[in-house]
């Protein structure tokens, strides 16, 4: 084992120093006993999972302060998500009772058809660092509620946060042997997600580990895989008189989390020639956003990306479209190269050809000038992701052709892109996730149906075929 680190993406400074999980023997714990929470009745799950939400609620503020500190996000927006995380658990239970409940249907012969779910076993999740707490919660509250044992592997950028969100099961009484946490960094992760122990894995992360993991899978049908992956996410903004409320739609759907969002808006489709307004509208409000540390007073509207070496490749990305001839409207700069924060890019990539079809996981906005709205929906779906997307318009007809014709599994209409709510399932087409949609349907991923024909009294005839007595 080996030391793993955690720092503080705004200060540096050292948050959390722990050593790497024994893979082998965090399986082979829930493997041994996963048996005994699943044959709990559900209602002894849900009301442990009732007093887990109770302690987080009663030590949220020290929660949003880790998880601030960690990933650098405003103290308000860590708040934000330590809400959730209690939110989720009675989220999970209504799902639960909404997607798998049992039923019963009368058959021949005095029969019943009784359907039931089971749960898989022994799942792994894999955390991200954007939402260190939310997102893996939202995998391991479903997975326990259907009676998995889990393995969790919190991303190694975030340490800290995910064992914090791992000690509140254990002090809810969620059995050793129905949660185990693996920290560590890359190897730690394949190791968990390759191991004959698991049965199967729920992961939250890049398009590109998501269809490592797919083809990792490929041989191992027998195990289930839920992928969440990312987005190049387009907001059309069209003919809509209200600028101002347009411009702020795009400011939060571009650059809230620093544009560390999966559902962010990467790409900016709006009527060629009408643009102008709207660019003046939200550089007024991005002269006002605050780039800042978590605890700054006044508070941010976005910190830091997660670490010096996501801001280099951020702002390589943001070059790069520079140089194959994309136009700087809102330059992005670096003011202290020690340090991760980047202010907020728009670039016109309008002529640029062959236009990198990539998620840049940072507060950049692409924009796309076209000449009519059967345009704008073809740049939206020119792309090889389908997680959001968005249109900013006044016309309910614009906004069902929008419907109709964008290819996403999350489709807003004069919101954000990045607006899902947890009680509605969150999940992409494309390689934007392999058809597991989360949040209110990550029940159905948690467990399996079971179809059973059931009579009190063995009674059977053979009608045809057979020779006379």
């Amino acid at each position: 084992m080996t030391q793993l680190i955690s720092y503080e993406p705004a200060t540096g400074a050292e948050l959390w120093r722990g050593e790497t999980g024994n893979v082998d023997a965090e399986v082979g714990a829930a493997r041994a006993g996963w048996a005994g929470w699943a044959t709990k009745p559900f209602e002894d799950r849900a009301e442990t999972l009732r007093r887990f939400a109770d302690i987080v609620r009663a030590r949220a503020d020290e929660f949003a302060d880790i998880i601030a500190r960690e990933t650098g996000k405003p103290l308000w927006e860590a708040k934000g998500e330590v809400d959730a995380v209690i939110g989720k658990v009675g989220i999970s239970i209504t799902a639960y009772g909404e997607r798998t409940p049992e039923r019963r249907m009368d058959g021949a012969l005095g029969a019943q058809t009784a359907i039931r779910h089971k749960p898989h076993g022994v799942l792994a999740v894999l955390g991200p660092y954007n939402f260190p707490a939310h997102l893996p919660n939202g995998h391991i509250v479903p997975a326990l509620l259907a009676g998995n044992a889990v393995v969790f592997k919190p991303s190694e950028k975030t340490p800290a946060s995910g064992a914090f969100l791992f000690e509140r099961f254990r002090e809810a009484g969620v059995p050793e042997s129905a949660i185990r946490l693996v920290q560590g960094g890359r190897e730690e992760g394949k190791a968990v997600a390759a191991h004959p122990g698991i049965d199967g894995l729920l992961f939250t992360g890049s398009a590109g580990a998501g269809a490592a993991l797919n083809r990792q899978f490929a041989d191992t049908p027998q195990r289930i895989l839920a992928l969440e992956l990312g987005g190049n996410n387009p907001l059309v903004v069209w003919d809509t008189p209200d600028i101002h409320a347009a411009a702020t739609i795009v400011v939060q759907s571009g650059f809230l989390s620093a544009g560390q969002r999966c559902t962010c808006g990467r790409r900016l489709i709006v009527r060629d020639g009408t643009e102008g307004p709207l660019l003046q509208e939200v550089g007024k409000i991005l002269d006002r956003v605050i780039v800042g540390a978590p605890h700054d007073q006044p508070a941010p509207f976005m910190g830091p990306v997660i670490d010096n070496d996501a801001a280099a490749q951020v702002l390589a990305a943001y070059e790069a479209l520079i140089a194959k001839g994309g136009v700087a409207l809102r330059p992005m700069t670096r003011p202290d190269t020690g340090k991760p924060f980047l202010t907020p890019g728009i670039v016109d990539v309008t002529d640029v050809q062959d236009l990198p079809d990539e998620e840049i996981f940072g507060p950049l906005v692409q924009l796309i000038r076209v000449a009519n709205f059967d345009a704008a929906i073809a740049a939206a779906n020119a792309t090889r992701y389908g997680l959001a997307a968005s249109v900013v318009t006044d016309s309910a007809d614009l906004y069902r052709r929008f419907w109709a014709g964008a290819r996403a599994g999350v489709i807003n209409w004069n919101r954000p892109t990045n607006g899902a709510p947890s009680n509605a399932p969150f999940g992409g087409v494309g390689i934007s996730g392999n058809h597991r949609p989360s949040a209110f349907y990550a029940a159905d991923y948690c467990a399996y149906p079971v179809t059973s024909v059931e009579a009190e009294e063995a009674r059977a005839t053979i009608g045809q075929g057979l020779l006379d007595a």
